[in-house]
């Protein structure tokens, strides 16, 4: 690829100082990971921008902040380069839509990349041109906190929504106004770390890289992401960032990736702490020589390079080829250009928070929820009911943005009880417990407004501060004395909703089994009581599907719906005599089986499957197949399923996963109505990565499963010959 002549030549006018200038990143005024300052007239950088002693800030926002700062880059500095600014827009700016794992839930890849068009809309109107997102790690242990800014545990479908808010994000034209730079995080595999404990090492063969936790960030490269930042941990014993198999040999060689590579914050001095490097400056040394182009953070860079290439342990032209790629992304975001282009005061003020963002963010709210239990139709409910509302979350504003929401207002979101006094219900509300401590305190009154009320509706689950980031958590059932203050109000014979309002699967069978109704509501945003609200009363029928499997035990952590085949594989039932099920792959204690499967939500209504068709039931390479279902809506209710399609390879050469995910459809239909489901799978569809990494397709017999969830549904079998 051709480089930009402009930039060589800017290239050639530098210093070695302006060189490693443009390698540093640093955050603006902010506490621990989110910004505490509004737009200001703060001039704590001012100095280090005159001097080219760094590249960009971070976490800053503001039309007219960001221009000032810009003002001095272009007008103060000897060679007027502009400046990078980036943040953390992870489900939202100034609207806040559901989590990135609740938006999984609704599989609706058109959606979520509206949802990041308009994060990406709204948070260039206010300066910000680069951020730190998606999210692309696969994660199976809910124990990782983060698990709340992925996508879930499936390859196929983290690798689409991947590719969607990619295209969110960076639209067809970097350098539109309204366009950021997106950000492949983390680098890599940083969703399987030992423990489930962030930042903790992840240690695993190639092949399960390559074929379970590579392909959605290959998706997100595919779909033209500009940047990828490093992870914290060791991976295979090499931290990162530090890690020249995974930063070179493979994305820059292999897969051919030419923008910025960024390091997670400070995670370049970290590499000394990992023990990997002697000091901070053989951490710097390291991370450079290793690939990692931009030191969030750590200012390692700006301390130790240029001594390195004056005692020739780095050659000046491999400083000169990150420069480039550094300034190359600012030349494709249009600021050479012009270098405001990004935050403009009238966006700023008519841009933000629109009726239509705040309709988006309802929408998707209500289809991210995914209804796991409703007994006896206890939902939707009837206007006419008196509803007892109680929990900490039931009338909790600032844990409704959820996690990495640094931008929002925290009284900003419609609470449950506004949302259900709004949607025509008689409300009567207690807290009941609070979400930090243990205390009975609060029982008294919600038992009494649960006596007075017809229905109780319990909104339980974590804060925003109990999942994300740095959040891991070895138990994963209700925090504090939630679920007594659940048994307290069951013991009164009322009927009891429940509404699970969390970042990542917990362990609530209690829930499962005692609760009338139990929805996952996620952490909804800035419209979460109008979704609620919504779907309560039945204006909105309930759509989504878990995008991970809910365990029964934290013990059977990590599990997910594509666990191998094992020599002693359990097939009984749990409580048959012990004597039937000695040396064979179960617990004693608990059941093999999930709480809730992958896949799996219900709704008001009712589908059927029937019909299952394939055009031909031998392959030979170069084939496609055509998949038929008929889907019916039995039910009252007009309503959405989301018809599922899996692979299995029944004998292949390694053990193969039990299923994989191929296909899916979102398909609404009103009530008694038909239609017949139609997937196309081509021969990259049936392929296995073998154990030489090659991705072939082995012949023998498959399995079509077609379902509602991962363990419903009609199966069909099919040869592939060569």
């Amino acid at each position: 690829m051709s480089k930009v002549p402009a930039l060589l030549d800017l290239i050639a006018q530098m210093t070695l100082a302006e060189k490693v200038g443009q390698l540093n990143f640093v955050v603006g005024d902010l506490f621990i990971t989110g910004p505490t300052m509004k737009p200001t007239t703060s001039d704590k950088f001012d100095d280090q921008i005159r001097n080219g002693e760094i590249t960009g800030l971070f976490n800053v926002y503001g039309a007219d902040y960001v221009h000032r700062l810009q003002e001095i880059a272009m007008r103060e500095s000897r060679l007027g380069i502009p400046l990078l600014i980036g943040a953390d827009v992870i489900h939202g700016f100034k609207t806040v839509f559901p989590i990135p794992l609740a938006e999984a839930a609704s599989w609706n890849l058109e959606l979520i990349e509206r949802t990041a068009q308009i994060a990406a809309k709204e948070s260039t109107a206010a300066g910000i041109h680069f951020n730190f997102a998606p999210m692309c790690d696969i994660s199976r242990d809910a124990r990782w906190g983060r698990v709340a800014e992925g996508a879930g545990e499936d390859p196929y479908l983290g690798g689409l929504i991947a590719q969607r808010r990619v295209r969110g994000f960076q639209g067809d034209d970097l350098s539109k106004p309204d366009t950021m730079a997106a950000c492949v995080k983390h680098w890599a595999a940083y969703g399987a770390p030992e423990g489930g404990r962030d930042y903790q090492s992840v240690d695993m063969s190639e092949h399960l890289f390559r074929s379970t936790y590579l392909p959605p960030y290959l998706k997100a490269l595919e779909a033209g992401a500009a940047t990828v930042m490093t992870a914290f941990h060791d991976f295979n014993g090499v931290p990162c960032t530090a890690n020249e198999w995974l930063l070179k040999t493979l994305l820059r060689k292999e897969l051919n990736f030419d923008g910025v590579v960024v390091s997670d914050w400070g995670s370049i001095a970290e590499v000394s702490a990992h023990g990997a490097a002697e000091n901070e400056a053989g951490a710097a040394l390291k991370s450079f020589q290793a690939g990692t182009d931009l030191d969030m953070m750590s200012e390692g860079y700006l301390k130790y390079l240029i001594p390195a290439i004056k005692e020739g342990k780095i050659q000046e032209s491999v400083l000169d080829e990150s420069v480039y790629r550094i300034l190359k992304l600012k030349n494709d975001l249009g600021l050479f250009d012009d270098p405001f282009r990004y935050g403009n005061r009238e966006r700023e003020k008519l841009e933000l928070k629109t009726k239509d963002h705040l309709s988006v963010a309802r929408q998707m709210a209500q289809q991210s929820f995914v209804l796991l239990k409703n007994e006896g139709s206890m939902l939707p409910l009837k206007k006419s009911l008196k509803v007892a509302l109680i929990g900490p979350l039931a009338d909790n504003a600032p844990d409704m943005n959820g996690t990495w929401s640094f931008f929002a207002e925290p009284d900003d979101p419609v609470t449950i009880k506004e949302g259900l006094e709004e949607a025509g219900l008689d409300v009567l509300f207690a807290q009941g417990c609070e979400l930090y401590h243990s205390t009975t305190k609060h029982f008294p009154l919600a038992k009494e407004i649960a006596k007075q009320s017809d229905v109780v509706v319990m909104v339980l689950g974590e804060s925003a501060v109990m999942n994300g980031e740095a959040a891991s958590r070895a138990e994963l059932g209700l925090p504090d004395n939630q679920l007594e203050l659940f048994r307290e109000i069951k013991e009164l014979g009322k009927p009891v909703i429940v509404l699970l309002s969390c970042g990542r699967p917990l362990v609530v069978p209690e829930l499962a089994e005692e609760a009338d109704a139990l929805m996952v509501i996620w952490s909804p945003g800035s419209e979460a009581g109008h979704a609620v609200g919504d779907v309560l009363v039945g204006d909105v029928v309930p759509s989504g599907k878990l995008p991970m499997t809910f365990p029964n035990a934290v013990g059977q952590i990590p599990i997910h719906y594509q666990m191998k085949r094992t020599g002693r594989p359990y097939l009984g039932n749990y409580d048959e005599p012990a004597s039937e099920r000695i040396y064979l792959s179960k617990y004693r204690d608990t059941p093999n089986e999930p709480l809730f499967p992958f896949g799996y939500g219900l709704t008001y209504t009712k589908f059927e499957l029937s019909d299952l068709t394939l055009s031909q039931t031998c392959m030979e390479p170069g084939d496609s197949l055509e998949v038929c279902v008929n889907l019916t809506n039995t039910g009252l209710y007009d309503g959405t399923e989301v018809v599922q399609l899996y692979i299995s390879d029944i004998k292949a050469s390694i053990t193969p996963v039990a299923k994989a995910l191929k296909a899916f459809e979102r398909v609404t239909l009103p009530s008694g109505e038909s239609c017949k489901v139609k997937f196309k799978l081509e021969e990259k569809d049936f392929q296995m990565l073998n154990e030489n990494r090659k991705w072939i397709v082995e012949p023998g017999d498959f399995e079509v499963f077609v379902g509602a969830n991962v363990n419903e549904g009609l199966t069909a079998r099919l040869e592939w010959t060569l």
